[in-house]
């Protein structure tokens, strides 16, 4: 295939998500999902309680939009970022993705989801193997997903997603311990994208990164987003990082949301206590 004909079948995908940005349907339903995970005796191996990570959690995502869940560590809203993407087992509860039940599906009629639906995680560095290049990790999923494909055309890819997140081409042959931790994070945002996925959940992408370069980091999940209409669950502890990015913001403590709004009416009137707790706690400049 040529490099015009490749192009052109970027620019159809690019505006066939635009058209699904625009559409503002529902691309996410997750109804009273509950994640609970057993606490065992220590001398009979039987279970005497449960640790409800999340318990009754309800909200949808529109298309094109970026929905923000944001608490405290151990307040479960990673837990749900893996249960939608069959990271963390569901104890019960709906996840609909386009209408669609996958809570329950089984692996093998998953599959073709793990396509629609990416993750970006938290840490840049152990997330990406240090033992495989840049290429290698990148190109990994195109294996997976995209089995036709010979190796120009996997090579031609990965120069393409390097040079769309702001990294060079020649970089694919270097490994990840010879990147900055804002690079690597780049590079792990590429390796989500490289299959073309609708829906990305991003598990607190910038927190452990200096304040600028999660300024970069989340500009570029922003252009990002208008380019090729995706769809962001964004977690996250910092409120100021969600204000910046969301449409909608959830509020999550103790497995439970205790408060859903736009960014705008949360900033400017939170109504739950521990919301109002949050943002005593953003630094004023």
């Amino acid at each position: 295939m040529t490099q015009s004909t490749h192009k052109e079948e970027r620019n159809s995908s690019e505006l066939s998500k635009s058209e699904i940005r625009n559409s503002n349907s529902e691309i996410l339903t997750v109804s009273g999902l509950r994640v609970y995970f057993p606490i065992y005796s220590p001398f009979l191996r039987t279970v005497t309680d449960h640790v409800k990570a999340v318990d009754d959690v309800s909200f949808s995502v529109k298309a094109g939009t970026t929905v923000g869940l944001v608490g405290e560590s151990g307040s479960g809203k990673t837990t749900i970022g893996r249960s939608i993407i069959k990271l963390a087992p569901i104890t019960g509860g709906q996840i609909k993705y386009r209408g669609v039940d996958i809570a329950s599906m089984p692996n093998r009629p998953f599959f073709p989801y793990r396509k629609k639906i990416q993750m970006v995680f938290q840490d840049p560095f152990n997330s990406l193997n240090p033992r495989m290049t840049i290429y290698q990790v990148i190109s990994e999923p195109l294996e997976i997903h995209f089995k036709d494909w010979n190796a120009s055309k996997r090579r031609e890819r990965v120069a393409e997603l390097l040079k769309t997140v702001g990294l060079e081409a020649d970089h694919m042959e270097r490994y990840p311990h010879e990147f900055s931790g804002g690079q690597r994070q780049r590079i792990g945002i590429a390796r989500a994208l490289a299959v073309e996925p609708e829906f990305i959940i991003c598990d607190e992408p910038v927190s452990a990164l200096d304040v600028s370069v999660q300024a970069q980091i989340v500009n570029l999940l922003q252009d990002l987003q208008a380019q090729l209409g995706l769809t962001y669950l964004f977690i996250a502890h910092d409120l100021a990082v969600v204000e910046h990015i969301s449409d909608e913001v959830l509020v999550m403590t103790g497995g439970k949301i205790v408060e859903q709004a736009s960014a705008d009416e949360i900033y400017s009137n939170p109504q739950h206590e521990y919301t109002r707790k949050l943002l005593d706690a953003v630094p004023q400049f």
